[in-house]
Parts: C-alpha cells; structure tokens; sequence
C-alpha cells in the first residue's frame, strides 16, 4: 500500500498558507495568464508522456519477469512532482512555477 505522506517534503504545508490577495493577482495578471496559458499546454504534453511511459512500463513489466523499469518509475515520479507543482500553479493555489523556471526538487 502507497505511503499517504510519500510527497510531503515536495509539497507546501496548506495549514500554514495564507491565500493570495486579489490585488496581489491583479498587478501580474497578464504576465499570470500568459504563463497559464503555457503551463496548460506543458501539462497536456505530459498527460500524454505519462501514457507513453505506463505503456511502455507495462511492456517491461509483462515482458521483463514482472520486474518494472527503475527509470520510468523514477521519471514518473518526477513528473508527478512537477504536475502538482504546475497545478497549484494553475489554481493559483501557489505563486511558484514548476520547472523549467524553477528546481525540479
């Protein structure tokens, strides 16, 4: 069974969180909406990634012994990270872009 606080030390405690202002919104909102509107394509891009690695990780998984691949399973994980990251983004639930403007972690 998966780990409920597996991504804890990637994601921000929302406890401690104080929503955004409005005008705090407002006074970057054309530069806000120019990057959204590119991290949406980027996340349609990796929708799509991410079906082509767990196809090709079943392939290795009905191929290989039942032993998945350790690279898809990492680069999964890391797209994962960045997904959440590039939708707290989007929902305006963070003011940090994903990658490439920032670390991966």
């Amino acid at each position: 069974m998966a780990d409920p606080h597996e991504f804890d030390d990637v994601m921000p405690d929302l406890e401690n969180m104080t929503p955004k202002t409005p005008e705090h919104l407002e006074e970057n909102i054309f530069h806000r909406i120019f990057f959204m509107i590119l991290i949406a394509i980027m996340i349609s891009l990796s929708k799509t990634l991410l079906m082509l690695l767990t196809l090709l990780q079943l392939v290795f998984v009905l191929f290989g012994k039942n032993t998945p691949n350790t690279r898809i399973a990492e680069l999964g994980t890391d797209l994962g990270i960045w997904m959440a990251k590039a939708i707290r983004y989007q929902t305006a639930a963070s003011e940090v872009k994903p990658w490439p403007w920032t670390e991966l972690d």
